[in-house]
């Protein structure tokens, strides 16, 4: 089968060489990049199955300015929530895609480990079974997929946990200790399900891959964007120094404004994300642990 990365970062990057174990794999990015088998984006928009890793904050218009839709299935591999306004991924590839040929990947998977063939488990959720598992049989041996019907739950979780990864980076950069950082992520994983159910998720998927999975890999490890962005900005470096330092988007810092904003709009409890966006705009990570413990 042919597949075609849309993202050339490292997440699709990893997906790219995945893909490619098995299968024929394209790649394009906005810029040309030395990646194995790289084409333009006209070449890999004419692919039947197409895996979107861009940023999901820019999703939305880099839709609008070149995707023609000609009944390609779409494998959604960012993870966020437009921070502008607050739309979640689904509700944005919808106005282009219809549903039926929509998919969204979840789960623990650094991309480092990704490339190095070391094995993991995923979640393709899709209305359309028959979508999510086509999706799943692209995945190679090292990768255990499985498909499943809770967009939402997936899409909150995944977006949800680099929220929580700049939390308990802020965490072990102020040397609060293992027991403050396993207290931190079990709240925030209850915070994440409150947050979810709000908007029809299922509870079980929050305990699952999606959910518990990636939050316990992303809150607890330097290879995690967000995680080293918690870490430095309890160290008093300022964001924008770090966001230039890192090379890379980090996810969890724009998708905690848009929670913080959903959650005021709904009155929904979620004083993790609340104290994460208050830190990126300046308040002090000591502050906000006291008013936490609060």
């Amino acid at each position: 089968m042919n597949i075609s990365v849309i993202g050339g970062g490292k997440w699709g990057q990893a997906l790219h060489f995945a893909f490619s174990q098995n299968h024929k794999s394209i790649i394009t990015s906005r810029t040309k990049k030395d990646i194995p088998n790289f084409v333009t984006l006209e070449k890999a928009l004419d692919n039947e199955y197409i895996v979107m890793a861009l940023p999901a904050q820019i999703v939305g218009e880099w839709l609008k300015e070149n995707f023609k839709y000609d009944n390609q299935k779409i494998l959604i591999a960012a993870k966020g929530i437009e921070e502008s306004n607050g739309r979640f991924l689904n509700e944005i590839f919808s106005d282009f895609v219809p549903a039926s040929n929509l998919a969204y990947l979840s789960g623990p998977s650094f991309a480092a480990e990704v490339m190095k063939a070391l094995p993991t488990a995923l979640v393709v959720s899709s209305k359309n079974q028959k979508t999510a598992k086509e999706f799943c049989a692209f995945f190679p041996s090292f990768i255990k997929a499985y498909a499943d019907e809770d967009i939402v739950g997936a899409e909150i979780s995944g977006a949800y946990k680099n929220v929580l990864a700049i939390a308990s980076g802020v965490c072990d950069g102020l040397d609060l200790g293992l027991n403050a950082r396993a207290s931190l992520i079990a709240r925030g994983l209850v915070e994440m399900q409150r947050f979810g159910l709000n908007f029809g998720a299922k509870e079980a998927t929050f305990l699952g891959l999606s959910g518990a999975g990636d939050l316990f890999l992303t809150a607890s490890s330097v290879l995690s964007r967000n995680y080293r962005v918690g870490v430095a900005l309890a160290k008093g470096t300022k964001l924008v120094k770090i966001l230039q330092e890192l090379g890379e988007v980090a996810e969890g810092v724009l998708t905690s404004r848009a929670i913080s904003k959903i959650s005021k709009e709904r009155d929904i409890y979620t004083p993790i994300a609340r104290e994460v966006s208050m830190i990126i705009e300046g308040k002090s990570p000591l502050d906000s642990l006291k008013d936490l413990l609060a």
